[in-house]
């Protein structure tokens, strides 16, 4: 199970497991009968099957997969952009701002009783946290605990391996107010984003140097404060059970227990339809078709941001080559893939022309320019340009004694759809010259030991959830040292840094979305990735659970979710 997170820049989640999840109330989207044969749903699409906490029982468990066993649970460290990791701690701590269906942040009551941007010049934000907050070691939530947040993020200490600064740079003080759960946030550059910053608010224990930032949350979740805490963790079962905290001050969760199983993405449907747990994904053309028929199940389908992405690592071999990689930009036939990709699902998914905007949202427009779409002709000759010497048909080019060859790594529960589009990637480069090896590593050590380490040259999985576009900005800007923020594959340039930043500091919207766009096309022309499609968000939902599905743009609440009477 892969979730929505509102933390980083870049969550990346592998194609062949169950797609992201953000659940919360609202009013149901489109069914998949209605959407069959159709467009992607618009942006607010939502199917939860909504109810009023009468109409659901008292108890119960939710039992989900997540990926991998995880590692590191501080969703601002280099190693904690895995989304799994990082919902299940927005589950358990600070929520301060909920995202409705179309991606608007609201003020979350539980925790805050204000929150205003209070002075333009300079920007000046004011928040009023819920005195009735607290944190599971019975401290309550403090102007500290931002302060502490924001030191350890605004990238002056680089002692902090922080996965994304965005936002918290352009702080220039945090200061308590009229108390301490007063806090005052002055900008020295405007942040048109400035809800998505101290969401989730960690406590200041995490964030007090740079080694309990690193340590501290390795593992396991010390300190919590939200309707659910961390019950237990079982490595030899390979499960995470999160259990209401009986010291919640707001409205007492529905369910009993949520059970979190690490499974390999292949045991998905299997598991669902052994009733080993209540939802999966079905957006993959082979778990749709065993799944729309089943007895029990629901349908779902929603409207999400959720990108497919073909990451070429710039920092090491034959893709350092700008000629390269825009070479294998072109050799790669996006409208195949997202071919494949919707064979036999309600809707197809849009191959996509933009790293910053879906298809179904404002402000997109297609920058691909001369690289989206496939031309061998034009790759061969960047090839050629770039030295690599062709001999002839399915045969590796060759230069100084050495073949043209990528490195294409896959967690080791690849299979169906996602080995399906490697291997047609893998023949696509392979009529240009440039083999492909594909190689399995364990799931587990998918993130943390090759993509979190740049340790791949190819690697396909999924961007979700950038609703702030200034999220964004990790996955593109310049790393520094061994720091690549969220930047894997370490593609950047001066140009692309100084536009994203603009962009995060405008607030005219109009404006905001021409240096976005603008910032897309140098990033098409650099061969930073190859955007791929829009994925569909399809979920088998066992029925009977409700408040609970694609969500849209919108914010998880499992606090709400439950079984019906």
């Amino acid at each position: 199970m892969n979730r929505a997170r509102r933390t980083m820049a870049l969550a990346v989640v592998t194609l062949s497991t169950a797609a992201v999840l953000t659940a919360c109330g609202g009013p149901g989207g489109a069914s998949a009968d209605a959407s069959r044969g159709g467009s992607a749903p618009a942006v607010g699409t939502q199917d939860l099957n909504p109810h009023p906490a009468a109409d659901l029982r008292q108890g119960g468990t939710l039992k989900m997969t997540i990926q991998q066993w995880i590692g590191q649970y501080n969703p601002n460290q280099v190693d904690g952009t895995q989304g799994d990791a990082s919902s299940i701690t927005e589950l358990v701590e600070p929520d301060l701002f909920l995202l409705d269906a179309k991606g608007v942040p609201h003020r979350n009551p539980d925790f805050l009783t204000s929150a205003e941007v209070v002075s333009d010049h300079p920007q000046v934000v004011r928040y009023r946290l819920n005195p009735k907050a607290k944190w599971s070691d019975g401290k309550p939530l403090s102007w500290r605990d931002f302060a502490a947040q924001w030191k350890a993020l605004n990238g002056r200490d680089k002692r902090f391996a922080a996965a994304d600064t965005s936002g918290y740079a352009q702080i220039s003080e945090v200061a308590r107010g009229a108390d301490d759960q007063e806090v005052t946030v002055t900008f020295g550059t405007p942040y048109a984003d400035w809800q998505r910053l101290f969401d989730p608010l960690l406590p200041a224990s995490l964030n007090a140097t740079p080694e309990s930032f690193a340590t501290a949350w390795a593992g396991t979740v010390p300190v919590t404060a939200n309707a659910f805490r961390i019950g237990s963790y079982d490595r030899t079962a390979q499960t995470i059970t999160a259990v209401p905290d009986p010291n919640w001050w707001g409205r007492k969760p529905k369910l009993d227990r949520i059970i979190y199983w690490a499974l390999d993405g292949s045991g998905y449907v299997d598991a669902y339809l052994n009733k080993e747990i209540d939802y999966t994904s079905a957006a993959s053309p082979e778990a749709y078709q065993r799944l729309k028929g089943d007895k029990g199940t629901d349908i779902r389908i929603g409207a999400r941001w959720d990108q497919v992405t073909l990451s070429l690592n710039g920092r090491r071999g034959p893709l350092k080559d700008v000629r390269v990689r825009q070479a294998v930009m072109l050799g790669v036939d996006r409208s195949a893939l997202a071919k494949v990709a919707g064979k036999d699902l309600p809707f197809q998914p849009k191959v996509l022309g933009n790293h910053f905007f879906m298809p179904n949202q404002e402000g997109y427009q297609d920058n691909s320019g001369g690289f989206g779409k496939r031309d061998t002709a034009r790759a061969e000759q960047l090839l050629d340009a770039a030295g690599w010497r062709d001999n002839g048909p399915g045969k590796p080019r060759t230069k100084d004694g050495r073949q043209l060859t990528l490195d294409y790594v896959l967690p080791s529960d690849t299979a169906g759809l996602a080995m399906d589009q490697a291997k047609l990637t893998q023949q696509m480069l392979g009529e240009i010259g440039v083999a492909v090896e594909l190689r399995k590593v364990p799931s587990n050590d998918y993130f943390d030991k090759y993509i979190h380490r740049s340790n791949y040259d190819l690697s396909q999985f999924r961007q979700v959830d950038q609703v702030f576009r200034s999220e964004a900005y990790g996955g593109y800007r310049t790393p520094q040292g061994d720091n690549t923020f969220t930047n894997y594959g370490g593609v950047s340039s001066p140009e692309v840094d100084a536009l994203l930043l603009e962009a995060s500091r405008t607030t005219d919207a109009a404006r905001q979305i021409a240096l976005y766009n603008k910032a897309d096309a140098a990033v098409w022309r650099l061969g930073h990735s190859l955007p791929l499609y829009q994925r569909p968000q399809i979920f088998a939902v066992r029925k009977g659970l409700a408040n609970f599905g694609p969500t849209g743009l919108g914010s998880e609440q499992l606090a709400e979710a439950g079984w019906l009477k």
